[in-house]
């Protein structure tokens, strides 16, 4: 079944393969690559514009992340997510993010808290826009850049990680009903409550955000399946 991917820029400016990774990753989230489902190689080079070769190297990163396995002598198969890894993923960044949060918010200067707001207005744009991919680039900066300023840069790289892991398949169709908003206003709730030194209710605001996010995830996931069905049907 031939993925259909949308038009997206590959630039030899970047390294072919990462930007070839990003397409794939921008792919699922939008939901044009199903979980379950083997692809080919060469299809999705046609697809890109590019060679095999690439996108081969793109998806043995992706494999790397958990995001696909290889199928021998068919391809690659988008990995599905239970909620049992969902609710694992959850937990864990809240054992990391949550009392991090509070660190921040006690040892971090105002200046270097604000200079995350125009990030987090920038998410709260990008969900209002419905553009899904500088929804989750900016999310995706925003959450690292904070963590960051605990000085623990091992503790990104872990966070960082799950964040790949963590995949949001689907997410095109939420951006389309809106329900990614509430979630991006969470970002500046927190930032104020962090620059008002409410250390409590920023570890609160952190938490409520995971869930809500965990959350946002299977409402993804159950999207694209009843996408997948209802493709299967006609």
């Amino acid at each position: 079944m031939p993925p259909h991917l949308k038009p997206r820029s590959i630039s030899v400016q970047t390294h072919l393969r990462d930007q070839v990774a990003n397409a794939l990753r921008a792919a699922l989230i939008a939901g044009e690559l199903r979980p379950g489902i083997v692809y080919s190689a060469p299809a999705l080079a046609a697809e890109l514009g590019v060679s095999a070769t690439p996108v081969r190297e793109a998806m043995l990163d992706l494999a790397r992340e958990g995001l696909v396995e290889a199928v021998r002598n068919k391809g690659f198969r988008i990995t599905e997510m239970t909620d049992r890894d969902l609710d694992e993923f959850t937990e864990i960044r809240t054992l990391i993010e949550v009392p991090t949060v509070g660190q921040v918010a006690t040892t971090a200067s105002v200046e270097q808290l604000e200079s995350l707001r125009p990030m987090a207005r920038e998410i709260v744009t990008a969900a209002q826009a419905h553009d899904v991919l500088k929804y989750l680039e900016a999310d995706h900066r925003f959450h690292l850049e904070l963590l960051a300023l605990a000085g623990n840069r091992h503790l990104v790289e872990v966070v960082a990680d799950l964040r790949k892991r963590s995949r949001l398949y689907g997410l095109g169709d939420l951006n389309e009903s809106g329900r990614l908003v509430s979630s991006a206003r969470e970002h500046i709730e927190l930032l104020d409550l962090m620059v008002a030194g409410q250390v409590q209710e920023a570890e609160n605001c952190m938490r409520r955000h995971l869930s809500h996010v965990r959350t946002l995830w299977a409402e993804g996931q159950a999207d694209s399946e009843k996408a997948r069905l209802g493709s299967r049907s006609r």
